[in-house]
C-alpha cells in the first residue's frame, strides 16, 4: 500500500462531499455491473467492502435482507447514511472496516461479498489477503469491479494514479480467488485497466454448473 489506511481515509473525506459527482464513465459502468453480477435475493446478507457513499450497498438494499457497508473514510460514510435515510433504506448500516479486517461479527451470516473501485489501493500480497478475509466470510458469491490490467498499461496514459494507486492483473486477482476455493465465472473488461471479476465458491456450484461461467475475456491474460 503506497499510502497508510489513515492517509487513504483523511483524502476520501476531504473528497465525500463531492465524491458522486466526481466519478468516471468506467467507474459507473463498473458499478452497474457489480450490482447486476451481485443479484442478491431477498434473504441474502451482502458485505459491500470499500462502500464510499455507498453506490453498490444502496442499489442493491432495496433487493436485499441487510447489507452491511464497510469503509474506512467517515466522511464517506457520513454521507452514505445521509443517502440511505434520504431513501428510506432501512436495511443498510455504514460502519468502519477495512479490507484486511472488515469487522463483521463472527457469527454474521454473509452471502455476497461486493466491492467497487477500491481494492487497488492494497498491494498484490495484500489483495490476497483481503480475498481470503473476503473468502472467509462464508460468502457463495463475490463480485469485485477494480481498476485492474488485462495487459500491459500505457505509461502515458495511466487510468489509475501511480502516486496512490498499486493495480494488479487480471490473472492475480483470479489466482487469488481461484486459490480460495472460488471458481471464476465472469470477467468483464470494462476498460484495458478496468475489470469486474465474479467468483462463486466451488462447494456452493451446482453439479450442473459450468464452473467457467461466461466468463468472457481470457483471465490469463493478466499475467501475474
Amino acid at each position: 500500500m503506497k499510502k497508510t489506511v489513515d492517509e487513504h481515509a483523511a483524502r476520501f473525506s476531504e473528497q465525500a462531499a463531492e465524491y458522486d459527482d466526481s466519478k468516471s464513465e468506467e467507474y459507473c459502468a463498473c458499478a452497474d455491473l457489480v450490482i447486476e453480477h451481485a443479484a442478491p435475493g431477498p434473504d441474502d446478507v451482502v458485505l459491500d467492502l470499500g462502500a464510499g457513499t455507498g453506490a453498490i450497498a444502496l442499489a442493491l438494499a432495496p433487493d436485499a435482507e441487510r447489507v452491511l457497508a464497510r469503509d474506512i473514510s467517515e466522511g464517506m460514510m457520513a454521507e452514505g447514511r445521509r443517502k440511505a435515510e434520504q431513501r428510506g433504506l432501512s436495511n443498510v448500516s455504514f460502519a468502519y472496516g477495512e479490507f484486511r479486517s472488515p469487522e463483521v461479527d463472527a457469527d454474521q451470516r454473509v452471502d455476497v461479498v461486493t466491492s467497487n473501485f477500491a481494492l487497488h489501493h492494497l498491494a498484490d500480497d495484500e489483495k490476497r489477503e483481503a480475498i481470503r478475509e473476503m473468502a472467509a466470510t462464508g460468502a457463495r458469491r463475490i463480485v469485485l469491479g477494480d481498476v485492474a490490467f488485462f495487459e500491459s498499461p500505457d505509461p502515458d496514459a495511466p487510468f489509475y494514479s501511480p502516486e496512490v494507486d498499486d493495480p494488479a492483473t487480471v490473472g492475480t486477482l483470479v489466482e487469488a480467488f481461484t486459490a480460495e476455493g472460488f471458481a471464476v465465472t465472469a470477467v468483464e473488461r470494462v476498460h484495458d485497466q478496468v475489470a469486474v471479476i465474479v467468483a462463486e465458491r466451488l462447494a456452493d456450484l451446482g453439479a450442473g454448473d459450468d464452473p467457467n461461467g461466461d466468463a468472457g475475456d481470457d483471465p490469463e491474460e493478466g499475467g501475474r
